[in-house]
């Protein structure tokens, strides 16, 4: 808990000088920054894009992709919208992921309008400057580093350090005998960035890490409790890419590991943090950066709306459900004061309810509260969730009971699986929002 207050103690100190140099914020080439004119139209809604099965499949863009973005830059290459891109991807750096976007869609994209799956890890900072092992594929210590991790260490590391550990595959073993070099030190907390490339040694060897307490020159003891601390991002069980079916996400090797671990202690194996879609950190911290947006634009329009369109119903409905939930649970609590301050100034004997002591109130005391009140969810049909047959046209009829593809940690809830809206592709969804907010871009 500590570390999201830091986290959100940052971003409020980010917020707040973005407001105090709103009035002579100059431009810039991010395509963010500029003034609007009176006359112009000015929005009170933001978009949260999903990337794979939304815009790209693979590395192939959906071809209503580019069309789409073309319509929500102006002529300078300004959105005329907040958009912020919100992936479970782990595998680069909110940079590389920005330029492959600009790449793909033709519009200028900032870093900024980013949000990859290990993204919060940044304000973990009790984890900074301790050794943490790094699971993942792609450039996984310059990613760490780059979020504040100071002592890193790969899965590659610990296989060259202890070549025994490594066994199932024939090819890899030792010819030789050899011993442990043990030149690395105790690893003291586990990050799990993405899907890696070779399962067997990841799983193999996070477990031992677990199972020595960070000392792989030791024996495993499996009765010690509690396990080093654990950190996950992306917990996808299944995304798009260009195959015809859907592929293992980094939910699926979340799988393995829980039930190996179980298998093996007879105990549950627990996270200390469970990272992006659906995680409502998330999509907070989403809400801030259209915030952001909005300031940088200096648009004077409270954002009221948010709009999330995805692929997934297990991630990017069920999360959007969920934030769209707490919205109007805080905005229920709210409302519930200024009744209970009324009745009491009328001279009722009317309480002041009190606040629960969840992690949200926690999040929204050390940052500027959401203007947003509700988050709407819209699903497409170009990648995860496909019906390869006419578009439904009644929502609540979509997904009534299925089988539950979300984390272990995430109760199934019907509710929170049924979108807003079920439209064919990214270019029907922005048609469908601007049509309901009546937003006529100039």
């Amino acid at each position: 808990m500590r570390g999201l207050l830091r986290f959100y103690r940052a971003l409020n100190a980010l917020y707040n000088r973005q407001v105090r140099r709103r009035a002579g914020f100059a431009g810039s080439q991010c395509g963010l920054s500029g003034t609007v004119s009176d006359s112009k139209p000015q929005p009170r809604f933001g978009l949260l894009f999903d990337i794979d099965g939304v815009l790209v499949r693979g590395k192939m863009p959906i071809p209503a992709a580019k069309k789409t973005f073309q319509k929500l830059v102006n002529s300078q290459g300004q959105f005329v919208v907040p958009v912020v891109f919100v992936t479970n991807a782990g595998n680069c750096m909110r940079q590389t992921k920005a330029d492959q976007l600009s790449h793909i869609l033709g519009v200028p994209i900032a870093m900024d309008q980013v949000i990859m799956s290990h993204s919060p890890l940044r304000m973990f900072t009790k984890y900074h400057d301790k050794c943490v092992l790094v699971s993942g594929q792609g450039p996984v210590l310059d990613i760490a580093k780059n979020l504040g991790f100071q002592n890193v260490v790969s899965i590659d590391m610990l296989r060259e350090s202890f070549p025994l550990l490594d066994m199932v595959d024939h090819n890899r073993r030792p010819k030789v005998p050899s011993s442990p070099i043990a030149n690395l030190p105790t690893v003291e907390a586990v990050i799990l960035f993405g899907e890696p490339i070779r399962w067997e040694t990841n799983l193999q060897l996070i477990i031992d890490i677990l199972l020595t307490n960070g000392n792989l020159s030791g024996a495993h003891h499996s009765q010690k409790q509690p396990h080093l601390p654990l950190l996950a991002c992306n917990m996808d069980l299944m995304w798009m890419a260009e195959a015809q079916s859907p592929r293992f996400g980094h939910g699926t090797f979340l799988v393995c590991l829980e039930n190996i671990y179980k298998k093996i202690t007879g105990k549950e194996l627990k996270y200390e943090a469970l990272m992006g879609k659906p995680s409502e950190l998330t999509y907070h911290f989403a809400e801030f950066l259209i915030r952001a947006q909005a300031v940088e634009r200096n648009w004077t329009q409270p954002i009221t709306s948010l709009y999330a369109i995805g692929d997934n119903l297990m991630t990017d409905i069920y999360g959007a459900n969920l934030y769209n939930r707490h919205l109007e649970e805080r905005n229920r609590r709210k409302n519930s004061k200024v009744v209970a301050k009324m009745a009491t100034g009328t001279g009722s004997s009317a309480a002041l309810p009190q606040d629960n002591d969840h992690a949200e109130n926690a999040w929204e005391s050390e940052l500027a509260p959401p203007s947003a009140t509700t988050c709407k969810s819209i699903l497409v049909c170009t990648g995860v969730y496909n019906p390869h047959t006419e578009v439904p046209t009644d929502a609540n009829q979509c997904i009534k009971e299925t089988v539950f593809h979300g984390h272990r940690d995430f109760r199934f809830d019907p509710a929170l699986v049924e979108p807003g809206h079920i439209v064919q592709d990214v270019a029907d969804a922005v048609e469908l929002i601007f049509e309901q907010e009546k937003f006529a871009p100039q």
